[in-house]
């Protein structure tokens, strides 16, 4: 009997996870092309790239509790086959992210200051900087769509459509990216340009994908019901937590780059292609992380308890041997792959000194990668954000502790015990709760 449940259960992980790991490796491919072509051009074009990504990074995977939120509570109703909320939930998550853009547009100038200011951005960089922002937040709206309906598809047990998504938006936007900057001359604004058209055409897409299979399970929308108090009040309450935690991630990934400035500018382009090196990871152990928030969400919804632990195994099991692998490819492959990035031999032979680190994060850090989505299926967002608290203040201390010794490997020092701290903590967590983490 067992042995059945682990088959069927390995069956439906692999189902999910497997065009998620797909899925996700396209989207560091499209950060490395980007990377790539600037790095072709100079330093200072390097890490303006990384920096203009990273103040969008910060505003937009700080609204990821779209795609989180929605793929929990889709994923639990569909387990409950509840296909009410499971439209009531799509409705509700596209009308924030609309409210979100919103905001966004309004506040663009503003908020391309603060992250000027909070970045530390080099003189020299801030006018690539800003050309950069001001024409990718015109993608806000479609990708606030985009992050919903993908999340939706997620909870629908449907893995194939968010892949075919992905790969579209990412071969529009690397291939019109590539033109614009080499045979248009745009440099930075060509990154940018490339990026919204794909964006809008990948959520044009959604659209014709979800009324392809799911039209049958559309209704007459009732106000009322859509803005129901326990059901609204829970949807909100779920998407702040989730919120507060992403904020943290954000600001420490962005403390990181902004810190990373400090050391100058060739420490700035080591810092960008290293990061690389960690998209790549936490982009392949994520896809085990989203095959549990649907997976998990599922049985949760459906109060199978028995398949639910079986299935948090497995997907350990199979996070720990990708974590293994990439530490393995990272260490016999390291400065193969860093000249990928860049050929520039002065970024290149400064970012030798760095391999270690590039090993010991996904041992260390997975497990991190892994709860998120465990967490993410049994709608625990409170848990997800008290996680965060700790390993931030680690991050912070143990930065400042080692920075006048160890210099820019500090960063990476602190880097590494977060991620470690957050998997701990969450470990800890679910030992003393149990399925019944809030």
């Amino acid at each position: 009997m067992k042995s059945k449940l682990f088959l069927r259960l390995n069956k439906e992980i692999w189902a999910l996870a497997l065009p998620n790991i797909i899925s996700n490796i396209s989207v560091p491919l499209l950060s490395t092309v980007d990377t790539a072509l600037m790095g072709r051009l100079s330093a200072a074009h390097l890490g303006a790239v990384g920096l203009s990504s990273m103040i969008f990074n910060f505003l937009y995977w700080n609204f990821g509790f779209l795609r989180m939120g929605t793929t929990g509570l889709t994923a639990q109703s569909y387990g409950a086959k509840d296909f009410e909320q499971i439209m009531y939930t799509l409705w509700r998550a596209l009308l924030l992210g609309l409210a979100i853009a919103l905001v966004l547009f309004v506040f663009q100038n503003p908020l391309s200051d603060l992250a000027v200011l909070a970045l530390q951005v080099q003189p020299g960089q801030i006018e690539m900087v800003k050309s950069y922002f001001f024409i990718r937040i015109w993608a806000a709206p479609a990708y606030m769509a985009l992050l919903t309906i993908t999340g939706w598809f997620f909870g629908m047990q449907n893995a194939i459509y968010p892949l075919i998504l992905t790969a579209a938006v990412n071969v529009i936007n690397i291939g019109l990216s590539f033109y614009l900057v080499n045979y248009q001359g745009m440099e930075i604004r060509g990154v940018a340009l490339g990026t919204v058209a794909a964006q809008y055409f990948g959520c044009a897409l959604g659209a014709v994908l979800f009324f392809i299979k799911y039209r049958g399970i559309t209704f007459r929308i009732r106000w009322s019901r859509l803005f129901h108090m326990d059901t609204f009040h829970r949807f909100l309450l779920m998407n702040r937590d989730l919120f507060i935690r992403t904020v943290l991630l954000t600001l420490v990934f962005g403390f990181f780059y902004s810190q990373s400035s400090t050391f100058g500018v060739l420490s700035l382009a080591v810092s960008v292609v290293l990061m690389q090196f960690i998209n790549w990871m936490s982009y392949g152990v994520d896809g085990m992380a989203f095959a549990a928030e649907s997976v998990v969400g599922k049985y949760a919804g459906a109060h199978d308890e028995l398949a639910s632990r079986k299935a948090i195994q497995l997907i350990f099991a199979w996070g720990l041997l990708f974590a293994v692998l990439y530490a393995a490819m990272y260490g016999v492959f390291y400065q193969g792959l860093f000249r990928v990035f860049t050929n520039e031999m002065d970024v290149i032979m400064a970012g030798m000194d760095y391999r270690l680190w590039m090993i010991l994060i996904p041992l260390l850090g997975f497990a991190s990668y892994i709860w998120d989505g465990i967490f993410i299926g049994l709608t625990a967002s409170r848990s997800m954000r008290n996680a965060m608290i700790l390993p931030c203040i680690v991050f912070v201390v143990g930065y400042y502790l080692f920075q006048d010794t160890l210099g820019l490997h500090s960063l990476f020092l602190a880097l590494t015990v977060f991620l470690f701290a957050r998997g701990a903590v969450q470990t800890w967590m679910y030992w003393r709760k149990g399925l019944e983490m809030k």
